[in-house]
């Protein structure tokens, strides 16, 4: 079906599209007919941070920035949903236009900008929605951010609030200091200023867990644009620190391998097909690292069920689609699945 749907879709400014799009799941979800638009896969259960998700493939945070659709991005078939990112307060983003489709290499350059209206409604959506009311086995992550007009001194502030305000209705929190379209955020991933945020976040969370009676795990999401001595100070940070987990990577400044194309110059982060290498690289990188009891999330650039397998090979336990969805539809989470239960059936045998 998506296939029909595609070249419409295309035809709209790609911010339009990407709403209408969410609006069209939950209208299908509602109306019960998610199964006309995608298989769900059989379960491939995996156990990860203490979590049982249904299997390791999910999405990826951006999609649905206030968890408005959680119930319909589930019910096609991913082992989690990760919403957001969510700030204290509503913002509007960046100036539009502000998301480009570059179809000649499957990938996307995006300046959102955390365009949300602020984690208040965030959850209220989360606490509305069917997951949490009647429950489901679809793990829910929460990403969260600082407002553009905080200033880094302050961050910690928004990140505090943030969770504060989630922690009880997550099965995980991602912490967003990657994100290029937040102008000095990713400052926050230089190892003093790492040490001191993380540092801080997890004091708050154990005062949230002896609150609410269990201990959340806290993520961090990192940069595919760090140097080899930025990713080794990162690993050694997260490390020290027992980070529960860390999702490599947000989407990349860099341009050589879209070098010529007429959006080459447009400002913002680049995902999809030309991501791959690099964050797949981080990842690797991060792998040799960090602890191996730390997982890790492999994200960017999966536009196929190779490219899933690929990312557990370099050391990731789940991975998370996004740009992907974009250019193949959701066929791809159970394309991804059945190419991940085939490498584990193959890593026993």
């Amino acid at each position: 079906m998506y296939g029909l749907a595609r070249p419409l879709l295309f035809r709209l400014d790609a911010e339009q599209a990407h709403e209408l799009a969410l609006k069209a799941l939950d209208t299908a979800w509602r109306a019960g007919l998610n199964p006309l638009i995608a298989a769900r896969p059989k379960p491939l259960p995996t156990t990860v941070m203490g979590l049982a998700f249904p299997n390791p493939v999910g999405l990826a945070a951006g999609l649905d920035k206030n968890g408005a659709c959680i119930d319909a991005l589930a019910a096609l078939g991913f082992g989690f949903v990760e919403i957001g990112t969510t700030t204290p307060r509503p913002q509007a983003g960046n100036a539009k236009p502000r998301m480009f489709r570059l179809p000649e290499h499957q990938a996307v350059i995006n300046r959102l900008g955390f365009n949300n209206e602020g984690v208040d409604a965030l959850v209220r959506n989360v606490e509305a929605s069917k997951l949490k009311r009647v429950g489901g086995d679809t793990v829910l992550g929460i990403n969260i951010g600082k407002n553009k007009d905080t200033p880094n001194e302050q961050a910690a502030a928004d990140y505090l609030h943030c969770l504060g305000r989630v922690y009880a209705l997550a099965d995980y929190v991602t912490v967003n200091i990657s994100s290029p379209n937040t102008a000095g955020l990713r400052e926050l991933q230089e190892e003093k200023a790492l040490r001191a945020l993380v540092s801080e976040i997890f004091e708050a969370r154990e005062r949230l867990a002896t609150r609410h009676g269990r201990r959340v795990p806290i993520l961090v999401k990192i940069a595919p644009d760090l140097t080899e001595d930025d990713i080794d100070a990162s690993a050694r940070v997260l490390g020290e620190l027992d980070v529960d987990g860390v999702i490599v990577s947000n989407t990349t400044v860099d341009r050589l391998a879209v070098d010529g194309h007429p959006m080459a110059k447009e400002q913002g982060g680049l995902s999809g097909k030309p991501l791959y290498g690099k964050s797949t690289a981080v990842l690797r990188r991060m792998r040799s690292r960090l602890p191996g009891h730390i997982p890790l999330v492999g994200v960017g650039g999966i536009l196929s069920g190779a490219d899933a397998a690929g990312k557990m090979t370099a050391g990731a336990q789940l991975v998370q689609l996004y740009t992907g969805l974009i250019y193949r539809g959701p066929a791809l989470v159970d394309e991804c699945v059945q190419a991940l239960r085939h490498r584990r059936d193959g890593v026993r045998g």
